[in-house]
Parts: structure tokens; C-alpha cells; sequence
């Protein structure tokens, strides 16, 4: 199977352009690309199903997994385990791309937004 980025249309998730390779393919795992734009953020969370799978392609972002901030750049990873809770942040003047993986797969009904 090959899906090519030119024939998905991003959806906003707060500021967020998120492209969902996987939506609606019955698969063990998903994957997404995720634009940050300078100044968005992703607020505190949890998946209550899954392992998330973050990998700076582009860019830097502030992460916060586990109370503690975590400034990731490209080439940088980032392991949430399922249950755990995170946030993050473009805090720079540049855009930033990040590539996530869900195990098993993206459930939306299984994400928990904590205030």
C-alpha cells in the first residue's frame, strides 16, 4: 500500500496541521505528520490505548512528559508510553514537523485531555 502526502488533506487540531496516513485503514499502528507551527501547541494529554511514537523531522519543540520540559530538535525522539501524560510546544520563530506513530493504532476515543 502507498500513500502519498499530496493526496491527503491536513486536518487543524489546535492550531496543529496534521496529516493522518492511516485514517480509516484497519492497521496495528498509524502514522501521521504533524505541522507545529511557530507559537502552537499540543495540550496536556494521554492515550489511554496506546504507545506514542514522536520524532522531530524538522525544527525543535518544547516537550513535557513526566513533569519535566524536554527541548527536542530534529533528529530528536520521544517515547510516550500509554497512560502517560504530555504536552508540547513551537516555542522558536520556525516551523516544525514531527512524525508520530500510535501502537496500536489511533483511537480518538481513547485520548484524554487533562485541563
Amino acid at each position: 500500500m502507498v500513500i502519498r502526502k499530496n493526496n491527503l488533506t491536513a486536518f487543524d487540531f489546535h492550531g496543529l496541521a496534521i496529516f493522518d496516513f492511516t485514517a480509516g485503514i484497519n492497521a496495528s499502528s498509524s502514522f501521521a505528520v504533524i505541522e507545529v507551527p511557530p507559537g502552537a501547541r499540543h495540550g496536556r494529554a494521554k492515550s489511554n490505548r496506546s504507545d506514542k511514537y514522536y520524532y522531530v523531522e524538522r525544527g525543535s519543540v518544547s516537550f513535557q512528559l513526566d513533569g519535566q520540559e524536554h527541548a527536542l530538535a530534529e533528529g530528536d525522539f520521544c517515547l510516550v508510553k500509554q497512560g502517560k501524560a504530555f504536552a508540547y510546544r513551537n516555542d522558536t520563530s520556525e516551523p516544525a514537523r514531527l512524525i508520530l506513530v500510535h501502537t496500536p493504532s489511533f483511537d480518538p476515543g481513547a485520548e484524554e485531555f487533562i485541563p
